[in-house]
């Protein structure tokens, strides 16, 4: 797939702002604070309808205004189309494929794909559970849409179950109603079944992407370290087997129902897994070095783009935001290297040092100052 062009309407600083891509590999040079992460923010939320840097639409919003807009135009194997979101400061969002609004959101998901890289993803290795938790969470929307509502749906049952909880948790006296034992047998059973689903799709995904991430790190790596990817459910997963899987869950929940009632809040699911990393056997998160760090991460996004291009039949786009600062000159070439003119590259930069002679030749270099591009 290749993105044609992209346009945007007081998004962030950009009040107007359209650009064509003319090269498979876009440079986006500026000083700090410019725009450049904008620009590339602006694809993800085309491609994944989720920003890595933002949780609210509003932030989004230019300032002083009610809604923004990013369209663009996507060349795909099967034709072009045209795409556009539409962000409001309220938080209600339209989406539009070829001129149509949609009324499903999930619709407008798999159109396009992209595969992003900022420095915020080494969060992945060092951060806590809930970044990897989303990460193989925004793969997973893009490589089975239907995902996105599964996922929605179970957030929706955590959300009533909790407050449940808490209500229960919340009674002092004698006078407080009692909460009704049949009503949480029922978000149990909600919670069971679509924390299945979850858990089941999430398993698969790590079963695919582990190997060829193995791969990616034992080449960067010069066949020096091995890499291992461990999905922790929450919930026992000895096998794939969705009645066994709702039956353990279950079973897990009357296990911890007296230290859910004690702390008010739904201690079993999904919502509590772990993705665990290691590198030569040692836990990647607490021992593994800078170097060690970059390089696993460096591989899992070498992954995806394997393995989404591998799943949908064309490659996705790549967003590198500023991650060559963040790499040795090794990984850099290593990196550099794989995309060549394979996968259509947009990366932000402050400078131009990074690059050899013939990637900027072979690159259209943009320049960022103020939300305005040159």
């Amino acid at each position: 797939m290749y993105l044609k062009s992209l346009h945007l309407r007081q998004f962030r600083n950009y009040r107007d702002q359209e650009v064509y891509f003319t090269a498979p590999k876009t440079i986006v040079l500026g000083d700090n604070a410019q725009g450049k992460s904008n620009l590339l923010e602006a694809v993800e939320l085309l491609a994944t309808l989720r920003s890595h840097r933002a949780t609210r639409d509003r932030d989004l919003v230019q300032d002083g205004t009610a809604s923004s807009q990013i369209t663009a135009l996507l060349e795909r194997a099967t034709g072009s189309v045209d795409l556009a979101l539409t962000l409001r400061h309220n938080g209600r969002r339209t989406v539009a494929l070829n001129g149509h609004t949609l009324k499903r959101q999930i619709d407008f998901l798999g159109v396009m794909s992209a595969v992003q890289f900022s420095s915020l993803d080494l969060e992945l290795v060092r951060g806590g559970p809930g970044y990897r938790r989303d990460w193989v969470d925004t793969l997973l929307t893009q490589l089975e849409p239907v995902y996105a509502h599964i996922l929605q749906q179970y957030n929706l049952v955590l959300r009533q179950r909790n407050a449940l909880l808490k209500q229960q948790k919340s009674r002092t006296d004698a006078l407080a109603p009692a909460v009704d034992a049949t009503e949480l047998a029922v978000w149990d059973a909600q919670l069971a079944a679509l924390g299945t689903r979850v858990i089941r799709r999430r398993s698969r995904v790590l079963q695919r992407l582990a190997p060829l991430a193995q791969a990616w790190h034992h080449a960067i790596s010069s066949s020096t370290e091995h890499l291992e990817v461990h999905y922790a459910p929450n919930v026992s997963l000895e096998n794939d087997d969705p009645l066994l899987i709702q039956h353990a869950f279950l079973e897990k929940v009357k296990e911890r129902a007296i230290a859910e009632h004690a702390q008010g809040t739904t201690l079993v699911g999904p919502h509590r897994d772990e993705i665990e990393f290691t590198i030569n056997q040692t836990p990647a998160r607490q021992y593994g070095s800078q170097g060690q760090q970059r390089t696993l991460v460096l591989a899992l996004k070498l992954a995806e783009l394997k393995l989404i291009e591998s799943i949908i039949g064309e490659p996705p786009l790549l967003l590198l935001d500023d991650v060559l600062a963040e790499l040795d000159l090794k990984r850099q070439n290593k990196l550099l290297d794989t995309i060549q003119d394979r996968f259509q590259t947009l990366i932000t930069t402050t400078h131009l040092g990074s690059f050899d002679a013939q990637w900027l030749q072979s690159s259209q270099i943009l320049t960022v100052h103020a939300g305005q591009l040159v």
